[in-house]
């Protein structure tokens, strides 16, 4: 664990370090923290670029897709020399890029149970920037099983969702607690079309949520899920209660 920041990181951070809500304390807190991102897509790549350049200390990154020109539209992490290679290996290139003292773990294969249950355990914080209920459901299990707190993020056609799980807290629901079994068809972005700024923005949202957490501040998106109209530009805010039944978070209780 570092104690203490190195000149060189001390001007890196200067602007964000100059925030009350911040300051020294907060970026040591960023600097000894380690994340797991779950997905380099759309909002992957935001996530990925802005906690890098925050200063996280160790950023884990998991997809198993490859770069394909589709994806420039929106997956800003990547560009047209990366067509082809691993998206894990694509981002994790430009994260070097963009700041070298950070350190990285990449999965390049799709996380089985066992696995996703290590991975999560060995961070902090994770992140699903994935675009599959499946994959949803299977990190929010680990996530509780491990007590990690979870930011999700969606974004589909010209709408986004995002809201934050924290099994830390008795209060907060789980994923499972909102979702349910996903009585919805899935669609994805190449069936339903998405714009890249939505994305941008619903990834950037998730960076700041993240960040929030790791240096303790802020009133986190807990218990709340956050709706964005990209069409008429609007936001609006449900609540979200726990489910004591709830068939993964409901059997914590009493534990």
């Amino acid at each position: 664990m570092s104690l203490q920041l190195n000149d060189e990181e001390l001007l890196r951070y200067s602007r964000q370090i100059l925030l009350a809500q911040v300051d020294i304390a907060g970026q040591l807190k960023l600097k000894n923290s380690r994340v797991l991102i779950v997905g380099l897509g759309g909002l992957g790549s935001p996530v990925a670029l802005y906690l890098a350049a925050a200063g996280v200390g160790e950023l884990h990154l998991a997809d198993f897709d490859k770069v394909d020109l589709t994806n420039l539209q929106r997956q800003i992490a990547h560009d047209s020399q990366s067509i082809g290679k691993l998206k894990v290996e694509s981002a994790a290139a430009r994260l070097r890029a963009i700041n070298p003292a950070i350190g990285l773990k990449l999965y390049p294969a799709g996380l089985d149970a066992d696995s996703l249950d290590a991975a999560v355990a060995g961070v902090d914080l994770v992140l699903d920037c994935s675009d599959n209920f499946s994959t949803r459901e299977a990190v929010n299990a680990a996530c509780v099983a491990a007590v990690k707190p979870l930011v999700s993020g969606a974004a589909i056609r010209l709408e986004g969702q995002l809201a934050v799980f924290d099994p830390r807290r008795a209060d907060s629901p789980c994923y499972h607690c909102l979702y349910g079994h996903g009585s919805e068809a899935e669609l994805t972005c190449s069936e339903a079309g998405v714009l890249g700024p939505l994305v941008g923005l619903v990834g950037s949202l998730q960076a700041l949520e993240a960040l929030k957490l790791l240096a303790e501040f802020g009133e986190p998106l807990v218990g709340r899920l956050l709706l964005i109209d990209g069409f008429g530009s609007r936001f609006r805010e449900l609540k979200v209660k726990r489910d004591p039944a709830c068939s993964v978070c409901g059997v914590t209780d009493g534990q």
